[in-house]
């Protein structure tokens, strides 16, 4: 048997694409004409305002340093501050999907909670023309009577009816997991900033875990108290006459000369030496385990006239007329609802409280704080008017009792990466699952039964999984979002809070320079896949593949380059176009929405998918922006990857035959921006049953011996 030597061209150095370049250098200079236009300011003035915050509310003089406005309210014949207004995008510039930061109306109430929050202005891809605004608007309310000084956090669509702690949590949204992420972050980040300067917040470490040490001394009651560990607090009735001073408000009931208005003991029972005195070892134990770790507890015994613990008072309620304070805050604590039993047999015999702080208060009780007692009275007997007046004394324990640590928790989109771990294990382990097989072109991809059910099943995986299940279908919207936060504000943070899609993104963007477009657009695109099993239908159904003409075909082509530069020019421009060119793209519809859309664009998208039937992957070849960024940069490449023999076009046109999608033409070369790595001809070239010149040389009784060439 005689051997012919046949010229297998293996990787070498691509040639050619400086055209490429040239086209991205030069869109590159467009786009950074415009990064000297302004960024965005708040938008509502005075006139604005007031018709968020109508009569009789009044809205106040906008601050001289900052652009926040005072809400008032008449309160006893003066009028009382009840909130501040202000513009996120005046204090947060957190770029949304859009790539603009989200413009939010925020009320903060003097004391910390949010008293109105609404949605001004936005560009979040997946609510506009998609889930549409309302779902967002709703979001956003759910802040209304949370703390900005709490750690609030993103969870689950209905995570505060299956048990999250309904003052620190609020309900995402599916399908916009990310978008509602960088929407918490700016509502936070927007109101600490205006309370640090109008409220103190400053004082407050909301990430801070104060624990008390387990050391023990057994000490009395008597003891506790000359200490300070236990404040006894006597207030008199001329105590309480001086804060009505002025009111002309006597006390109706004033009792006994002698006798205190009110009589309170207060303590903090975490301390093992003042929780234990006070209730006795087991119950201490029983009650540290109840309230869980980094949860406090305090102790307020009633006596005396008056109590602020009336007959009515309901377990388990936040106090009416008790309040604890920190750093001029109030502390979201709550009535503990703690078995009533006798306590030590020093205390006085009244009613008492155990009120619990949560961990995510951020209280600190290694620093002084206070408790309040809200007092009422009233005149005028037709229409009564009451008058309350905050009464407070201070508590303070040693700093030496207490261990003091800020956990370091990242920033807000670490959560993001936390909570979707398990989704980027998986499409992380099936990247590293499809990169040996690619590369290894002698290996599985040249076995051609096996490789057809391995992409498959990987197609399968890309479309369930990474598409339908962990929303990580890339987009030209990211682009999009890119280029306006390079243009406004710099920040490209918004990226990270879409962790799979970032991950798949990392992916592309080196097997761009590897491989090219075809990975991607092959393999990871679950539109792209959904588009591949459609196709199966047309044989059954008898449909016959439409062959667009060659001129024709190379014209269309270019149809997706001019849609990529008028979405990104209009991107550039800061015009809405962006927005609206982008819905060329199906993605959205298909993938993100699960179809659930109006029917103008599931009417689109279906038709897109019919398109197939008759064109396979019309979309992907011709309108496709997506497809053409990563065609330009995939010229970027390093290899010319796909095998090739000097058969390959001259005479042999099997492969150029056999490829759907047009990327090899008669001359046997391969077309790579136009390539989608099916792989089916690197499959025939390694067949010998199917691989014209192998065949040819067989009947001859002759062996082809690959041999490489030099790249010409």
């Amino acid at each position: 048997m005689t051997h012919e030597a046949s010229r297998l061209t293996p990787p070498s150095p691509r040639r050619g694409g400086r055209d490429a370049h040239a086209l991205l250098c030069h869109l590159v200079a467009i786009l950074l004409v415009f990064l000297a236009l302004p960024a965005h300011a708040g938008t509502l003035g005075r006139a604005g305002l007031e018709k968020h915050f109508p009569p009789p509310l009044v809205v106040g003089e906008r601050d001289d340093r900052i652009p926040v406005w005072p809400i008032l309210k008449q309160e006893a014949g003066a009028y009382e501050i009840i909130a501040y207004a202000f513009e996120s995008i005046d204090f947060a510039r957190i770029p949304g999907f859009g790539g603009t930061a989200p413009d939010l109306l925020i009320a903060l109430a003097p004391d910390g909670t949010f008293r109105d929050a609404k949605v001004i202005a936005h560009h979040e891809p997946v609510f506009l023309e998609g889930l549409g605004s309302e779902p967002l608007f709703a979001f956003v309310e759910q802040y209304v009577g949370l703390s900005a000084r709490q750690p609030i956090r993103v969870g689950r669509p209905n995570a505060r009816a299956a048990g999250a702690a309904p003052a620190t949590t609020v309900d995402g949204i599916s399908m916009a997991t990310a978008s509602t992420r960088v929407i918490n972050e700016t509502m936070l980040a927007a109101s600490l900033a205006v309370a640090r300067e109008k409220l103190g917040f400053g004082a407050v470490n909301t990430g801070l875990r104060v624990e008390a040490k387990p050391d023990y001394a057994p000490l009395g009651l008597a003891e506790l108290e000359r200490r300070g560990w236990v404040k006894r607090w006597r207030m008199t009735p001329a105590e309480v006459d001086a804060a009505f001073a002025g009111t002309g408000l006597a006390d109706p009931d004033p009792g006994a000369p002698d006798e205190p208005f009110s009589d309170l003991t207060i303590a903090y029972l975490n301390v093992p030496t003042i929780g234990r005195a006070i209730l006795g070892e087991a119950a201490y134990a029983r009650l540290m385990r109840e309230i869980g770790p980094g949860a406090h507890a305090v102790m307020v015994v009633s006596s005396g006239h008056w109590s602020p613990l009336p007959d009515d008072f309901v377990l388990g309620s936040v106090p009416d007329r008790l309040t604890i304070q920190q750093g001029g805050l109030t502390v979201n604590a709550r009535d503990a609802a703690w078995e009533r039993r006798d306590l030590a047999p020093d205390l006085p015999a009244g009613p008492w409280t155990l009120l619990k702080i949560g961990d995510a208060a951020g209280f600190d009780p290694s620093a002084p704080w206070s408790l309040s007692v809200k007092v009422t009275r009233e005149r005028g007997q037709i229409f009564p008017e009451k008058i309350a007046r905050e009464i407070a004394t201070e508590y303070r324990l040693p700093p030496d009792l207490f261990t003091r640590a800020v956990p370091d928790e990242g920033p807000s989109w670490t959560d993001s990466w936390r909570a979707r771990a398990s989704e980027l294990g998986i499409i992380a382990a099936a990247l590293a699952l499809l990169v040996p097989v690619l590369a290894r072109h002698d290996a599985l991809v040249a076995k051609s039964r096996p490789f057809g059910l391995f992409r498959l099943g990987f197609l399968a995986f890309t479309l369930g999984f990474v598409g339908w299940t962990a929303q990580a279908q890339l987009s030209i919207v990211t682009l999009v979002g890119t280029v306006r936060a390079l243009i406004h504000t710099g920040d490209f943070g918004f990226l990270l809070y879409d962790p799979p899609s970032l991950l798949i993104w990392g992916f592309v963007l080196v097997t761009l320079v590897v491989w090219g477009r075809g990975t991607f657009c092959g393999w990871l695109c679950p539109f792209g896949a959904l588009q591949e099993f459609c196709a199966f239908l047309a044989k059954p159904l008898r449909i016959r593949q439409v062959t667009v003409p060659p001129r024709l075909d190379r014209a269309l082509r270019q149809v997706k380059y001019a849609v990529l530069a008028a979405i990104l020019l209009a991107a550039a421009l800061g015009s809405p176009l962006a927005d609206t060119v982008s819905e060329v793209e199906p993605f959205k519809t298909a993938i993100t929405l699960y179809f659930a859309r109006s029917w103008p664009f599931v009417l689109y998208a279906v038709g897109l998918l019919v398109l197939n039937l008759f064109v396979y992957k019309g979309f992907c070849r011709y309108l496709c922006p997506l497809g053409a960024s990563l065609a330009l940069a995939g010229r970027l490449r390093l290899l010319d990857w796909i095998p090739r023999r000097t058969e390959c076009g001259s005479p042999c046109q099997l492969c150029k035959v056999r490829c759907r999608y047009g990327a090899i033409e008669p001359s046997g070369r391969i077309d790579y921006p136009e390539c989608f790595q099916c792989m089916d001809c690197v499959t025939i070239i390694h067949d010998p049953a199917q691989c014209v010149p192998q065949v040819v040389a067989r009947r001859r009784g002759r062996r082809i011996v690959p041999r490489p060439v030099a790249a010409e």
